[in-house]
């Protein structure tokens, strides 16, 4: 007869999970077992944060849940940070942490927690597994709800003792469900506010960036022309070479994305979601707001749409196309000189050889090396902003960046994730120093599984970020500057091959070399944030004023 623990792995397998990223205890051995015989992969991490960092990539990238599994107490707070960067992210992902036996007890409250009530509001759905009969419920009930939308995080808590009990229950398949679609009412109304519009402007947010909706989006502009721009998350959806595309709303306010909205009097915003900071602020009569999503829109004081189509986005634009025709009063001249002033600006630095490197010559050389299916998995620090703003996405996901919990030390994980999902894409994690130091540990992790995987290390020796906007704020340098070990020795004594980046000119062809290669690359790139906030507070505002 199976254990509870069994019979748990075989409703992972049910569910579709081919890995399950792990720093076990001796409460999950159980577990660890029947993993053994399983066919699911056990991938052992070196720190739990990490293992669920992996597993949301998984989920992000597939759709499907990843899945994640750490000891009780210490390893189950470990993943605090991971469960709030799935849920922030809609990322799907389950996490199963292991208990100190519940009937009985001969450890008085060693290491124990209510880990089921710390997880209650960073995930959808968390349990306690109570009985052996139970588990196949559970999981099956877990993976639903972390990967229907909104995607998210979800938790199971199997105690020692409960994995051990046999059982005969048996497994609960997935049901067949398809997305409700919106009224036809609310189609139509959206339709109608679009054909009545001056100058209409398309909005993709991270809702869009999931399913099939890339596919009827670009449809959607093909047909009518109409010009798009994406948040941080949204990036990629529809490819960002298209002449339509007016850029992404990486800065808060006063880009040439922002003078561009300035004008629009209708935006079709697709999958917005409230937890990216607010790509535009509404002001009251203003502008028609069409809200295009899975589900309702989440008021706040800067967004409350005037409509909403709420339903299947795939379903709801291919709808809102069908019911359009281009239409001969729309103006979009205010949204080309606004293109054309991007564009311009985007060159700026590109090619500069100043050395520690530029944000934007990093950025151009990398758009010039990687292909348009390659996969670029950034850190969180100051450089995001310029990735998110500069480098033109072909397909979606091929930049993954965390623009709602915005954590560091998940660059690294999230590109080891991204490269076992796509084993024939190209891989590249860019990593701030700081945030690469907090999981560097699992380039060990990287080099026994055998990936392929180049990793950037930018180096200003500081929190480059927080130093950035502690002068920008007007306040005297302190307390963010830190050293930092010699990268090229610190990769090698992983088994990874380390190089460091000696000019502007070399790094191009460095990073060119790299990609095709086996084995893990470390590559320390010197890098120079000192110029950015003149960028950012003369050069754009003062473009920008003069597009629109």
């Amino acid at each position: 007869m199976p254990k509870a623990s069994d019979l748990l792995v075989a409703a992972l397998e049910d569910g579709g999970i081919e890995y399950v990223f792990a720093v076990p205890g001796e409460e999950n051995l159980d577990l660890i077992e029947s993993l053994r015989t399983s066919r699911i992969g056990l991938v052992l991490c070196r720190h739990e944060q990490a293992a669920g960092f992996m597993a949301a990539t998984v989920g992000r990238l597939t759709g499907g849940a990843g899945v994640c599994l750490a000891t009780l107490g210490p390893g189950a707070t470990n993943l605090v940070t991971a469960a709030a960067y799935a849920q922030l992210g809609a990322m799907p992902m389950l996490m199963i942490t292991g208990q100190k036996p519940i009937r009985t007890r001969r450890q008085g409250h060693f290491q124990i927690l209510d880990v089921v009530s710390m997880m209650s509001p960073l995930t959808k759905f968390t349990r306690q597994v109570v009985a052996a009969d139970i588990a196949p419920a559970y999981v099956r009930e877990a993976l639903r709800s972390a990967e229907e939308e909104r995607p998210g995080a979800t938790h199971l808590e199997l105690p020692q003792d409960v994995a051990s009990d046999d059982t005969d229950a048996i497994l609960i398949p997935a049901s067949e469900s398809r997305r409700p679609v919106a009224e036809e009412k609310a189609v139509a109304r959206a339709a109608e506010a679009i054909r009545g519009a001056t100058r209409p402007l398309l909005m993709v947010g991270a809702g869009g960036n999931r399913k099939t909706t890339s596919r009827m989006l670009a449809a959607f502009v093909e047909k009518l022309g109409i010009p798009f721009f994406s948040t941080q998350m949204g990036k990629g959806v529809i490819d960002e070479t298209h002449p339509l595309w007016l850029g992404t709303a990486a800065l808060s306010d006063g880009d040439f994305v922002h003078r561009a909205i300035d004008g629009a009097d209708c935006i079709i915003n697709i999958g917005h979601d409230v937890v990216e900071k607010p790509p535009f602020f509404m002001r009251e009569g203003r502008r028609t707001v069409i809200h295009v999503h899975y589900s309702g829109a989440v008021v706040d004081p800067v967004y409350f749409p005037q409509i909403e189509v709420v339903g299947d986005i795939a379903n709801s634009v291919w709808r809102l196309t069908r019911a359009l025709e281009p239409q001969g009063h729309w103006d979009f001249d205010c949204f080309d000189r606004a293109r054309d002033g991007l564009h311009e600006q985007l060159r700026h630095r590109s090619g500069s050889d100043r050395f520690p490197m530029a944000s934007q010559r990093l950025v151009a050389d990398m758009q010039q090396v990687l292909g348009p299916g390659d996969i670029t998995c950034l850190d969180n620090g100051l450089y995001k902003l310029w990735f998110a703003r500069n480098f033109r996405c072909r397909r979606p996901n091929t930049l993954l960046l965390d623009n709602a919990l915005a954590s560091m030390g998940a660059g690294l994980p999230s590109a080891m994730a991204a490269r076992m999902v796509h084993p024939d894409r190209r891989v590249v994690a860019v990593c701030g120093d700081g945030g690469f130091m907090m999981n560097s540990q699992e380039l060990e992790t990287a080099v026994r599984m055998g990936l392929d995987l180049t990793v950037l290390v930018l180096r200003d020796d500081a929190y480059g970020m927080i130093k950035w906007k502690q002068s920008h704020e007007g306040y005297p340098e302190f307390g963010m500057d830190y050293g930092n070990p010699d990268f090229v020795k610190y990769a090698e004594s992983y088994g990874a091959r380390g190089h460091r980046v000696e000019s502007a000119a070399a790094f191009a062809p460095l990073l060119h070399g790299l990609l095709d290669r086996p084995g893990v690359d470390v590559v320390e790139v010197p890098i120079d944030y000192s110029d950015d906030d003149r960028i950012l507070k003369e050069d754009i505002p003062r473009l920008s004023t003069a597009v629109v």
